[in-house]
C-alpha cells in the first residue's frame, strides 16, 4: 500500500478508524471522511502524530451534492484513490424498531447513507480507476445482510443491497482492472453496536484494530480472491 491513494469513509472512530489506521501504517496516504468533524480532527491527528500520511475531509456521503466533492477533494489530497472503503453506516432510529414501526423517511435515510452514497461515490472513483486500468472498492457489509433478523430490517435490507452491489459492479467491470470486495467483519466494539444492542457482553465483542489488520490483509492480498466476493471475517468466503 506504500504511496497509494486510500478513501475511507465513517473513519472518525471505529472500524473506519482502525482501518486509516493500519494502512496508513503500511504506507498508504489516507483521506478519512466521516460527517463528525471533531472525531474526524483527532483520528488524523492521531495518526499524523505517528507518521502517517493521513487528511481529514468532512463530509456525509449520503447527501447527493458531496459526492463530487469528496471524490475531489481525496484526489486533490493523495493522488488517484486506488483504493476505496465504503465503511460509513447507519442504523436509523434506536432502539431498533419492526418494519411495520419503520417510518418511510428512516428507511429513506438508511438507504441514502448505506446504498445509495456508495453508489455515487462508486460512480466516481470506479469510473477513474477503470481508465488506469487498476483499483479496488471494498464495502464494509454485515451478518445482518444475510440474516433476518427482527428489528434490524432497515439496516439489514440496505447491506443484502450493497452486498448484491458489489457483485453487479464486479460483474459490469471485470475487464477493467477493477476489483470489488464485500466484507462482513463481524461483531465489534463500537458504539454503533452499542447503539443497537446495549445489552451486549463488550468483552465478547471483537476489536476494530484487529478486525483492521484482517481486513488490511484481504485488501493486500485482493488479486487472490474472486472478484465480488463476500468474505466473513475471519475469512469464510460465501
Amino acid at each position: 500500500m506504500r504511496g497509494k491513494g486510500v478513501l475511507i469513509t465513517g473513519a472518525s472512530k471505529g472500524l473506519g478508524a482502525a482501518l486509516a489506521e493500519e494502512l496508513s501504517g503500511a504506507g498508504a496516504r489516507v483521506v478519512l471522511v466521516a460527517r463528525g468533524e471533531a472525531d474526524l480532527q483527532q483520528t488524523v491527528a492521531r495518526i499524523q502524530q505517528r507518521g502517517g500520511d493521513a487528511h481529514a475531509l468532512a463530509g456525509d456521503v449520503g447527501d447527493k451534492l458531496q459526492a463530487h466533492r469528496i471524490a475531489g477533494a481525496a484526489a486533490a489530497l493523495v493522488g488517484p484513490i486506488e483504493l476505496l472503503v465504503h465503511n460509513a453506516s447507519t442504523l436509523g432510529p434506536t432502539p431498533l424498531r419492526l418494519l411495520l414501526d419503520t417510518g418511510c423517511e428512516d428507511l429513506e435515510q438508511v438507504l441514502q447513507t448505506n446504498l445509495v452514497g456508495p453508489f455515487r461515490l462508486t460512480k466516481i472513483v470506479a469510473g477513474a480507476m477503470a481508465l488506469r486500468g487498476s483499483g479496488l472498492v471494498v464495502h464494509i457489509s454485515s451478518d445482518a445482510a444475510v440474516a433476518a433478523y427482527p428489528r434490524w430490517g432497515a439496516y439489514g435490507v440496505s447491506k443484502a443491497a450493497l452486498d448484491h452491489m458489489n457483485r453487479i459492479w464486479a460483474a459490469e467491470l471485470a475487464q477493467t482492472g477493477v476489483r470489488f470486495l464485500s466484507v462482513d467483519p463481524g461483531e465489534m466494539d463500537t458504539e454503533m453496536h452499542a447503539a443497537a444492542m446495549p445489552e451486549a457482553d463488550r468483552t465478547s465483542l471483537a476489536r476494530p484494530a484487529r478486525v483492521a489488520r484482517r481486513i488490511a490483509r484481504l485488501v493486500a492480498d485482493a488479486g487472490r480472491t474472486e472478484n465480488g466476493s463476500r468474505i466473513v471475517i475471519p475469512g469464510e468466503v460465501r
